[in-house]
């Protein structure tokens, strides 16, 4: 009798359990979601940073900035590194770093401590395990259903910010701002085994072919080692002459400025301004990252069925009203009005991710990880200014207000932008 032929190995991972694909973006995601919480902590210790030190909002929007300015600046110089020497040694780097940064805070005394921890080394860890590792996982492992995982981990890098906020507060006000601090070190390092053992850099590492693809595609295979963190460079030299790029980089500066740099950062104390408790203000906050998956996941399911351009568009559109019209609705407690804008805030919070991703891979064709980490760069350049700028604008004119109608302004700015958007024929 004639022996069957041998059955290839990736056929036999598909009976047997799931495919590898999915068991690395489970554990992408539980990083990007740990990632995401580590660097939202400081919006949630402002107020007891300024009342045990007497620092300034503007001296911890600093921090924050820096932390904000890092975690984009970083991100295609990660992005480099990962094709350079790998996804897992690049991310188990980083959560040593978040570890370490998180860990010398119970020591600061001083301001310059806050932007060594929670800025430099924090916002270096958190910028290594951002959006571009997005990018890389779902470049590399999927090319089915590749829009909807990029919304699912968009969503873990967006919701884990938000959703531990009020365990962070309550921590907080109840043991002081230390302790959550050492949580985060210690968490940390615990995410470090599991990016060890079941990341892989390729699906040709693992004997198999990337999720949906054809037989033959190249996707998912391992290619020459990439020279380094110096591809970064080569690339945005590349993409800087090219108009979509810097229309890209631009919408999603505002992006980063109207979430992260002012909601993320400053909606705690901006309600607490209005007779809010803190702990009630990030539970709000938490609900916008519980709706902020279905979302991110809805935006990236839309993503492969419409042009991604008209999505950027309605997206900055919606954002920059519900932002014009949060200074009437904020007071001491949650009125109807304001739920609907957390649960609207919400779903709209990073759905601009998904068609960015398809946007940048769609002009930039393979170095599109790269050239997503230098337009989300300038997502966290927004973000950082936006942290500090708000800041400033309470000291000074001790409202917050007038930061919200400037970000309105900068939503129906950056929708024009994306509708000149000129794709690929």
């Amino acid at each position: 009798m004639q022996t069957p032929p041998p059955v290839p190995l990736h056929d036999t991972v598909a009976r047997r359990g799931p495919h590898p694909a999915w068991i690395v973006a489970g554990v992408g995601f539980v990083a990007l979601l740990g990632a995401a919480a580590f660097r939202s902590v400081p919006s949630v210790l402002m107020d007891p940073l300024h009342a045990e030190f007497g620092w300034s909002h503007g001296t911890i929007g600093a921090a924050v900035s820096l932390n904000l300015l890092l975690y984009g600046l970083i991100s295609p110089f990660a992005a480099a590194l990962m094709d350079r020497f790998g996804i897992r040694k690049v991310v188990s780097g980083a959560l040593v770093l978040v570890a370490a940064g998180a860990g010398l805070t119970v020591f600061m005394t001083q301001p310059w401590h806050l932007m060594l921890t929670w800025g430099l080394l924090v916002g270096v860890g958190v910028g290594s395990m951002s959006m571009p590792f997005v990018a890389t996982i779902t470049g590399r492992w999927f090319v089915r259903q590749r829009g909807l995982v990029t919304g699912v981990l968009t969503a873990a890098g967006a919701t884990g910010q938000l959703v531990f906020l009020p365990l962070v507060s309550m921590l907080a006000h109840e043991h002081g701002w230390r302790l959550p601090s050492l949580i985060v070190a210690g968490t940390a390092l615990a995410v470090v085994p599991l990016v060890l053992l079941f990341i892989r850099d390729y699906p040709s590492d693992v004997g198999v072919t990337a999720y949906g693809a054809e037989p033959g595609s190249v996707v998912g295979v391992r290619t020459p080692a990439a020279v380094g963190a110096s591809r970064a460079l080569t690339v945005l030299a590349k993409i800087a002459r090219t108009p979509g790029f810097w229309l890209l980089a631009g919408g999603f500066a505002v992006c980063g400025a109207s979430t992260n740099g002012l909601v993320g950062t400053h909606f705690v104390s901006a309600a607490h301004d209005h007779g809010m408790p803190p702990t009630a203000a990030a539970s709000l906050l938490a609900v916008v990252g519980i709706f902020d998956v279905a979302g991110t996941i809805a935006s990236g399911w839309l993503t492969d069925r419409i042009d991604p351009r008209y999505l950027l568009v309605g997206y900055y559109v919606l954002r920059g009203l519900s932002l014009l019209i949060l200074p009437s609705l904020l007071g001491p407690h949650t009125q109807p009005s304001l739920w609907v804008f957390i649960i609207f805030y919400g779903l709209d919070w990073v759905a601009t991710v998904p068609p960015t991703v398809m946007l940048c891979r769609e002009l930039f064709g393979n170095a599109g990880p790269v050239a997503f980490g230098w337009v989300f760069a300038s997502h966290q350049i927004g973000s950082a200014i936006a942290a500090t700028g708000a800041g400033v604008i309470r000291d000074v004119q001790g409202t917050y207000d007038l930061a919200w109608y400037l970000a309105g302004g900068l939503c129906a700015t950056a929708a024009v932008m994306s509708a000149f958007i000129r794709r690929k024929a």
